[in-house]
């Protein structure tokens, strides 16, 4: 893809990737590489600059990450961000020391220079202004290196922000990355745009011309094959491919049991009629329930439905004749969350079927088109390829589908079960019009625990379903969504009334992090 390109550096932040999803919303086009990065595969993609970001580590620790060398023979602008601050700050001579008061949370900057390239629209050029940001460190720069200048401050932090003009290098304190800091969006999209110079041509149109000209340079007469959920991810990745190379895309849908309520149907209806996509329709319900007989461990369930999953593609696609690739919806979120060679830096939390659940001896070459994209932008990527709203909006989820919502054993009468309730939750949340907007994803999670009950006279002893309804903007972190009281109640009442088997239901407030948004 031809954009100019902004590279940020990843000290290992727990958020590092928010950075390059804001630089993108500014219509800049960025990557997240690991600080070990070899030079040689950063400087290939030309960067109109870099931006550090934050980390758990003083720069004095024993084998702390270092700054690069060619970050600053590069020659282009700097951003370091909080652990990136520091670093560069010590780096260039500055002196860094712990805080004998920290800061963890919402603060208040004191802005010096209002002037400055980096808060040019924000606040007034002439005035003194104050900013709500969010602060989260130990150390602080004591003594800036020659040549920098104090551009903004706090009570514990003089220097809060601080650039050294002349040579691009810019450091702020806090984090603009952050929906608690409010005019970050801004201040990285100076940095970007205004310090930076790179265009704003990070648009869905353009990223559509640049991924059907790069599907079809790789796959030029091959044959692809893609599953087909019926999800987001892998709806958007559909239609992209088949914009490229037509009819040499041929979609598989394996019914693996694990869909929700009616939606094996849906799937076959929307792609094959609507949109005009080859569709093979696998019914594969026994052998994945035989393979999954007994499995509890959600690692295994995610290796053996990934393995099941392309052993399926496999004797499909030798029925079609030659197959070359493998087509995935993979989004970033799931790249990042399986900690895979892109990122070796990070800790596996969990394993993703359209990641790492893929066995090592599989036969096809993989075609992701949307590796690199978040799920909004995955969203806007729809709405410019005419993909209805339905599609588009329809609520998230997971490759392995049912399976990781069934926690403990997996059986018909089980997942059955947990069907109805999710039908229930998603039936309540559409007459309230809350799928979209007041939620960003909702859920049943069958849970392997029973409890006692009274139902009319009898006591009964049966299981307990779990309500998960989050809110987020990237799915990178997300909030528990304030349902109100009287929908919780009417579901509640539904599922137990109507289900057959459960007598509880309890409602998940846990945001992310600490929990991830799926239970397994």
């Amino acid at each position: 893809m031809n954009h100019d390109t902004i590279i940020v550096l990843d000290y290992g932040a727990q958020y590092s990737q928010l950075i390059a999803r804001r630089v993108r919303e500014a219509h800049v086009y960025c990557e997240l590489f690991s600080w070990r990065t070899p030079a040689e595969k950063i400087m290939a993609l030309n960067p109109k600059g870099f931006i550090l970001s934050g980390g758990p580590n003083s720069v004095y620790d024993d084998g702390a990450p270092t700054l690069p060398d060619y970050v600053l023979q590069s020659g282009k602008p700097v951003l370091g961000i909080c652990y990136g601050m520091q670093l560069l700050a010590h780096r260039l001579g500055g002196r860094v020391a712990g805080s004998q008061r920290r800061e963890y949370g919402p603060a208040h900057i004191q802005v010096d220079a209002a002037a400055n390239p980096l808060f040019v629209g924000i606040i007034p050029p002439d005035s003194l202004a104050s900013l709500p940001v969010w602060m989260s460190h130990g150390d602080k720069v004591e003594a800036l290196p020659p040549g920098f200048v104090p551009l903004a401050h706090t009570e514990n932090a003089p220097f809060a922000a601080a650039a050294d003009v002349a040579r691009g290098y810019y450091a702020v304190q806090f984090h603009p990355e952050v929906v608690h800091t409010p005019q970050g969006k801004e201040i990285l999209r100076n940095f970007v745009q205004v310090i930076c110079g790179a265009a704003a041509d990070w648009t869905p149109a353009h990223f559509i011309e640049a991924q059907v000209a790069q599907i079809r340079a790789q796959v030029g007469e091959g044959q692809v094959v893609l599953g087909l959920s019926g999800g987001v991810d892998s709806s958007v990745a559909a239609a992209i491919i088949h914009q490229a190379i037509g009819d040499q895309l041929t979609c598989i849908f394996v019914d693996h049991g694990l869909m929700r309520q009616g939606e094996g149907e849906q799937v076959v209806k929307t792609f094959q009629q609507n949109m005009g996509l080859k569709l093979i329709a696998v019914n594969a319900i026994e052998e994945l329930l035989e393979a999954l007989d007994g499995v509890t461990e959600p690692e295994r369930k995610r290796k053996i439905i990934g393995e099941k999953f392309v052993r399926l593609f496999e004797r499909e696609a030798n029925k079609l004749g030659q197959i070359d690739f493998l087509a995935q919806g993979t989004i970033y979120p799931d790249v990042i969350e399986s900690a895979s060679k892109d990122r070796p830096d990070a800790h596996t939390i969990k394993t993703h079927h359209n990641v790492g659940g893929l066995p090592e001896d599989m036969n096809f070459e993989l075609v992701e088109p949307l590796r690199w994209l978040f799920k909004d932008e995955v969203r806007r990527i729809g709405t410019e390829l005419g993909l209805p709203d339905s599609l588009i909006w329809r609520q998230p989820f997971p490759g392995p589908g049912l399976a990781i919502r069934c926690l403990g054993e997996i059986t018909w009468e089980r997942l059955e079960r947990l069907r109805q309730a999710d039908a229930i939750l998603i039936d309540e949340l559409g007459q309230a019009g809350m799928l979209r907007g007041a939620t960003s994803q909702a859920f049943a999670v069958l849970l392997p625990v029973k409890s006692v009950g009274v139902m009319g006279d009898g006591r009964t002893y049966e299981e307990v379903i779990a309500l998960r309804a989050v809110t987020t903007d990237d799915f990178m972190t997300a909030d528990w969504a304030r349902l109100p009281y009287e929908l919780l109640a009417r579901v509640s009442g539904r599922i137990v009334n109507e289900v057959k088997g459960v007598n509880r239901v309890v409602y998940d407030i846990t945001s992310k992090p600490p929990g991830t948004i799926e239970w397994e």
